[in-house]
C-alpha cells in the first residue's frame, strides 16, 4: 500500500528546492559579452545581492530583523583584515562593502514590503542561513581578489565608464529587474576612486 504525501509538504519541498537551485545557479558567471576588465567584480557583486531572495525569506519567516549591525560590523572588520592581508586599501574595501550590504538589505526591505502586502506571495519554507551565508562569503573573496587585481583601474579616469559598460553587460545578461538595476547601481557607486 503506498503512503500518500500531504500536498503541503510536496509543495514545501519543491520551494525549498527551487530556492537551493537558485542559489547554485548564482555561481555561474556571465559570460563577459563587454569589454570591461570590471565585468568579474560587477558580476560577483549582482550575484551577491541575488542571495538577498533566500536570505529575506529566513529573516521573514523567523520574524527575524532585516539589519543586523553587530553581524554588518564584523564582516567589514573580517573584509579589512583581508584587505590588509592583500595589501588593498582598509578604507576602501570597507567602504565598497558597506555600500553592498546596504544594497542587499533594500532588496530584503523591498521583499518584506510585497510580503506584506501580499501575504500569499510570501514563501512558506526557506533553507538553512549556512547556504546562503557560504555563498556570500565566496562572493566575497572573489570581489577582494577583482579589486586587487583591477587596483589601478579603480583608480584612474577610465573606471566610470567600464564601470558602467560592466554594469550593463551584467543587467542584460542576468536579466535584473528594476529593483536589482537600482541595486546594483547603489552596491557599486563608491568603486571609482580618483
Amino acid at each position: 500500500m503506498h503512503r500518500s504525501v500531504r500536498p503541503s509538504r510536496v509543495a514545501a519541498a519543491a520551494r525549498c528546492g527551487a530556492v537551493m537551485g537558485g542559489l547554485a545557479m548564482l555561481v555561474a558567471p556571465v559570460r563577459a559579452d563587454s569589454a570591461s576588465r570590471l565585468t568579474p567584480l560587477l558580476d560577483a557583486a549582482a550575484q551577491r545581492l541575488q542571495v538577498a531572495e533566500p536570505v529575506a525569506a529566513y529573516k521573514w519567516n523567523q520574524h527575524g530583523a532585516i539589519e543586523d549591525p553587530a553581524r554588518v560590523q564584523q564582516e567589514l572588520a573580517e573584509l579589512g583584515d583581508e584587505a590588509d592581508a592583500e595589501h588593498v586599501d582598509r578604507d576602501y574595501v570597507t567602504r565598497i562593502f558597506g555600500d553592498q550590504i546596504g544594497a542587499t538589505e533594500a532588496i530584503e526591505y523591498s521583499r518584506f514590503a510585497d510580503w506584506k502586502l501580499n501575504p500569499a506571495s510570501a514563501p512558506a519554507d526557506s533553507p538553512d542561513l549556512s547556504a546562503s551565508r557560504s555563498a556570500i562569503d565566496a562572493f566575497n573573496r572573489t570581489m577582494l581578489t577583482q579589486i586587487s587585481a583591477n587596483w589601478n583601474l579603480l583608480h584612474s579616469p577610465e573606471c566610470a565608464a567600464q564601470r558602467d559598460a560592466a554594469r550593463s553587460g551584467v543587467i542584460r545578461a542576468r536579466q535584473l529587474d528594476g529593483l536589482y538595476q537600482k541595486a546594483l547601481s547603489s552596491a557599486t557607486q563608491s568603486y571609482c576612486q580618483q
